[in-house]
C-alpha cells in the first residue's frame, strides 16, 4: 500500500473557540475524533504507513499520534496553505501516496473504492448540479477530471471534491514537479487543488463517485453540528448494515489505539 499522508496544520478558525487550544482534526464526531476516524479507515485498509503534516499547535498533534504516525511541521503554517504542507512531504510521496485532509469524515468506503480504483490518480467526488461558493467544484468529462476550483462557474460544475485521492508513484513525479513550478508564483497560499486544476488538462486523473455515501468537510459551526448529528449516524447506519456480528469487533481490535484525549 502506498503512504498515507494527512493534512492537518490548519487551525479551523471559523469554529471559534472550538480550536483555541488544538487544531480542528481533534474535534469529536462520535466516539472518536476527526483524526481519530482517518487513522482507523487507513488501519482497516492497511494504508501504512502515516504522515501527518502539523503546524497550528503541532507540539499536541506530535503528543497524540506519537507511536501511530510519523509527524512533519509546517513551521509557516500561518502564512501558507495546505499545498505547502502537501509540499514538505514529498520525499515520503514519491512512491505513491494516499491524501487525505484532516477535516473531513467519511465513511470508509469513500477510502476503499479511491484505493480499489483502476485508474493511478483517483479522486473520491460527489456528483450533483448545485453548490456553495466554498465548495471545491470539479469538472468531469465522463470520469475524466478536467478542472478543479471554488471559482468554477456553474455550467462546467458537475461535482465536489471530497478530499480523498490517491496518486501512483508516476502520478507523483508530474504533480510535485508541477507544486515546485506552482510555489514560487503564490501557490504557497493555495490549496492542493489549485495543483491539481493545474494538472488536470495535461494529466489524466480520474473521478470515483462516492454520492451515495455520507462524508463532510467540517469548516464552521454548522458543518460539525451536521457531522455529529447526522453524517456520523449515518456511516454508523451503513457500517451496521454492511458488516456481520463480530466484525465490528474484531477491526476494532486490530487498529491503533485511540489518541488520547485532553
Amino acid at each position: 500500500m502506498p503512504t498515507a499522508i494527512i493534512l492537518a496544520a490548519g487551525r479551523g478558525y471559523r469554529l471559534g473557540a472550538l480550536t483555541e487550544r488544538e487544531p480542528k482534526c481533534f474535534l469529536r464526531v462520535g466516539p472518536l475524533t476527526l483524526l481519530e476516524h482517518q487513522l482507523e479507515a487507513l488501519a482497516r485498509f492497511e494504508v501504512s504507513p502515516v504522515v501527518v503534516v502539523a503546524g497550528y499547535r503541532r507540539e499536541v498533534v506530535a503528543a497524540r499520534v506519537n507511536g501511530l504516525a510519523r509527524l512533519i511541521e509546517n513551521t509557516r503554517h500561518a502564512n501558507t496553505n495546505s499545498l505547502y504542507s502537501l509540499w514538505l512531504a514529498r520525499e515520503h510521496a514519491l512512491d505513491g501516496f494516499v491524501l487525505l485532509n484532516a477535516d473531513v469524515l467519511f465513511d470508509p468506503e469513500v477510502l476503499r473504492r479511491v484505493l480499489e480504483s483502476p485508474n493511478p490518480q483517483a479522486f473520491a467526488v460527489e456528483r450533483r448540479s448545485r453548490f456553495e461558493a466554498e465548495e471545491m467544484k470539479v469538472e468531469l468529462e465522463g470520469d475524466r477530471i478536467r478542472g478543479m476550483s471554488k471559482t468554477l462557474e456553474p455550467a462546467r460544475s458537475h461535482a465536489e471534491n471530497v478530499g480523498v485521492l490517491k496518486f501512483s508513484a508516476a502520478g507523483a513525479k508530474v504533480l510535485f514537479d508541477k507544486i515546485e513550478e506552482l510555489l514560487p508564483v503564490g501557490g504557497e497560499q493555495q490549496f492542493c487543488p489549485y495543483a491539481f486544476n493545474a494538472l488536470a488538462h495535461e494529466f489524466p486523473l480520474h473521478a470515483v463517485p462516492v454520492e451515495d455515501l455520507p462524508w463532510i468537510e467540517i469548516d464552521f459551526l454548522e458543518d460539525l453540528r451536521r457531522a455529529r448529528e447526522e453524517i456520523w449516524p449515518a456511516i454508523e447506519a451503513r457500517r451496521r448494515q454492511s458488516e456481520p456480528a463480530g466484525v465490528s469487533a474484531a477491526v476494532a481490535a486490530s487498529n491503533p489505539s485511540p489518541l488520547p484525549c485532553n
